[in-house]
């Protein structure tokens, strides 16, 4: 059964003390590549474990769009007052992208030895029941008032709760058996297990224990999202980014299966993911919902080149080019004034780091390309505005400010780890390793803030057109604006990251990073 939620996409990273930074690192790729939650596990008892709650503060301090959640929570060594508290203040700290995954606790050996309860496999359902009721009422008392829960395993007696979270948090179980299935169905947002320990021949038969406990409490079935932390070497997955999209789109097609976290600490994986399959998958979706059949096949989702002459130097990325294409009457600047980088015949010390600039900018690219299909549907009447606006929302470009190479910093912090996290260090770095590069870093400065300005004019027009009547003069000529807006995106993007490409490529080559 299909539940019908929108698709979503994280990342299951390893809280591993002995790397840290490569922790940090790998989130802020997932929230570069527009993944939508970064998870990490929590065995407080584990000590090669970096603190779970400590790691997911700093991955929310680290990255500005990915919702972060632990996966999952361990209750017995998490008194649930305090948790509800943390979650919140979280939630506030990251302008609401805090969830709760939770789990009844396992390994009672080693909670015992740092001091939590031992309990049955029943007191431990008993107990989760009894939190969620705790940190549900923390969250609905907040800003002071008192909070009240008479239980067996955990009681507040008026507790002063607070702060409260800046949006509606939601509770994730990570449950098995037929009583934590029942109790998922009754009271979670979402049900969050892992593959291994479910199979998909088992998701018809669990799904329908939390189906009829849902209903058994005046709920729908489809108010529980159905999750699946997933690992590429497993069976079921293992071939080709078509074959585990298809695998992917199969699970939520038939058995609801909306949300998928990628549990992987390469990020060569992570890329390939996210580039290749999750695009597939919603793709895949998308036309099984529609009632039509689509087949993915080896560089479909490739983004078209224009063949170019033979790169300027055979040691170097090709620099994408421009092709001089333009489909507004005039653009924000004279592209004939953009300085140049002054020939070097200093040595390439670092000539593989170019290839990452192409890379994120490849991204981008490809991210443009959504944008005009999603505009093009809005035209076509097969999408609403507001989803338009959300889905465009949330893509990579819209979170980036366009200041001083805030993109190419936050890229680079991920591929390099070996740079500080203040702002505008790469072309600070640059300027100061090639003085006479300071003419190009303060033109590409200048771009950034242009298109920042011509993204709000797309945003504009999106809200510009909510506003319009669904027909006549006055639609037609919001449509217009929101297509003006977004040629005049095209041609200022595409234009900017080619000479970008072209004129750093080369420096980053030199110097590198940082």
């Amino acid at each position: 059964m299909d539940y019908g939620h929108d698709l979503e996409f994280g990342v299951f990273l390893s809280p591993d003390a002995l790397a840290a930074a490569r922790t940090l690192e790998l989130a802020q790729l997932a929230d570069v590549l527009a993944y939508d939650l970064v998870t990490v596990q929590d065995h407080p008892y584990q000590a090669r474990h970096l603190d779970a709650w400590t790691l997911l503060s700093a991955i929310a301090a680290r990255t500005s769009a990915v919702r972060v959640a632990l996966n999952v929570a361990n209750l017995p060594l998490r008194p649930p007052a305090v948790l509800a508290q943390s979650v919140a203040s979280l939630d506030v700290l990251s302008d609401g992208r805090a969830e709760l995954g939770l789990g009844a606790g396992a390994f009672w050996d080693a909670i015992v030895a740092v001091g939590g309860p031992r309990r049955s496999p029943r007191e431990a359902v008993d107990a989760l029941e009894e939190a969620i009721a705790v940190i549900r009422a923390v969250w609905a008392a907040g800003g002071g008032r008192a909070a009240d829960v008479d239980g067996t395993y955990y009681s507040i007696k008026g507790m002063h709760a607070g702060p409260a979270p800046v949006h509606d948090v939601q509770i994730w179980l990570g449950a098995l058996k037929p009583r934590m299935l029942r109790l998922t169905g009754r009271l979670a947002d979402g049900w969050l297990p892992s593959l291994g320990y479910v199979t998909p021949d088992a998701l018809p038969r669990m799904n329908a224990a939390i189906d009829e406990a849902a209903v058994a409490a005046g709920r729908a079935p489809q108010a529980v999202r159905r999750m699946l932390n997933i690992f590429g070497g497993h069976e079921y997955l293992r071939g080709t980014p078509a074959v585990m999209a298809e695998r992917l789109a199969s699970l939520t097609l038939e058995h609801g299966t909306s949300t998928f976290i990628l549990g992987s600490d390469d990020p060569d994986e992570l890329r390939r993911f996210a580039t290749e399959v999750a695009p597939a998958v919603r793709d895949l979706v998308a036309a099984g919902r529609s009632g039509h059949t689509m087949v993915v096949g080896p560089g479909e989702r490739q983004r078209a080149r224009v063949e170019t002459p033979a790169p300027h130097d055979p040691d170097l990325p090709t620099p994408t080019p421009d092709d001089g294409t333009r489909l507004s009457a005039a653009l924000p600047w004279d592209e004939s004034a953009r300085p140049s980088a002054p020939a070097s015949e200093a040595p390439y010390l670092q000539p593989t780091i170019p290839q990452h600039l192409v890379d994120i900018h490849d991204h981008l690219r490809a991210e443009l390309e959504q944008v005009r299909d999603i505009v093009d549907q809005v035209r076509r009447g097969q999408m609403g505005v507001g989803a338009a606006r959300s889905v465009i929302n949330t893509m990579t470009m819209r979170q980036n400010n366009w200041t001083l190479g805030a993109y190419c910093e936050s890229y680079c912090r991920i591929v390099t780890g070996h740079h500080t996290l203040e702002d505008h260090s790469v072309f600070t770095h640059l300027r100061r390793s090639e003085p006479d590069l300071g003419a190009v870093l303060d033109r590409l400065s200048e771009e950034h803030v242009v298109i920042h300005d011509v993204l709000e004019q797309v945003d504009d027009a999106l809200v510009g057109l909510v506003g319009a009547p669904s027909y006549g003069a006055d639609a037609t000529a919001a449509l217009d604006e929101l297509q003006r807006a977004l040629d005049l995106l095209t041609d200022t993007l595409l234009s900017h990251l080619a000479y970008e490409e072209r004129e750093l490529i080369a420096p980053l080559a030199r110097h590198g990073f940082s």
